[in-house]
């Protein structure tokens, strides 16, 4: 005999929950409108204890206050947005150190539609990067030198270690946020296969520029 109403009702919830076609139930949504509810009464009842402490011209105060809380906090959340969407300003990009580089070239290739693995070991940064054609990238990272280094000294360890040779279709790429040196340039151009991408490109790139747009071979 076909069970009671309730046990179908029960199988159908989970067949459906196995098929992801089951939304949510109360408690899943619960936490989510208690947030909701506050975050609208709170302001109300503070705008009413300002009110009742200091009248019109504490409601005022209030309401300027807030306006510009919120204010504030809608160009936070868009600024974080767009650096999660793989945007940075030049300023933006000279705060960042190392290991955020690392993170914003990352989500800058995400934007340009690249699968992106970190293959960061031993403290030295590198992404490995597919596109839907089929193209890869390997892509290494030079520190800025701090003062007592010098500049001009060539094959410094992020350029020898810019990819791996013998790999069809690699394009190797080593991120600078600084200039490189002559001697830089010429140890890449006598490698083949290295692409040298300075503090300019970098800016270009992280503003909305694809990495074709800056003359790489993708």
């Amino acid at each position: 005999m076909p069970g009671s109403r309730r046990s179908q009702r029960q199988r159908a919830v989970s067949e459906l929950r196995a098929q992801g076609r089951y939304g949510p139930e109360l408690w899943d949504v619960l936490p989510g409108f208690v947030g909701l509810g506050l975050a609208v009464l709170a302001p109300v009842l503070l705008l009413a204890w300002l009110s009742r402490m200091f009248g019109a011209v504490g409601l005022v105060l209030g309401v300027v206050g807030l306006a510009a809380a919120g204010t504030a906090g809608w160009r936070w959340r868009r600024t974080i947005v767009r650096r999660r969407g793989g945007h940075y300003t030049p300023a933006e990009l000279a705060r960042l150190d190392d290991p955020a580089l690392v993170v914003a070239a990352a989500r800058m290739l995400r934007r340009d539609g690249w699968h992106v693995i970190d293959l960061t070991e031993h403290g030295q940064p590198r992404l490995y990067a597919r596109d839907h054609r089929g193209l890869e990238l390997d892509v290494a990272f030079r520190p800025v030198a701090t003062a007592d280094e010098d500049e001009g000294v060539p094959g410094a360890a992020p350029l020898r270690e810019a990819g791996r040779s013998g790999v069809d279709r690699l394009v190797r790429v080593v991120v600078h946020r600084g200039n490189f040196s002559r001697a830089d340039v010429r140890w890449a151009s006598r490698q083949g296969g290295v692409h040298l991408l300075d503090g300019h490109q970098l800016q270009r790139w992280a503003g909305g520029a694809s990495l074709d747009d800056l003359g790489l071979p993708c």
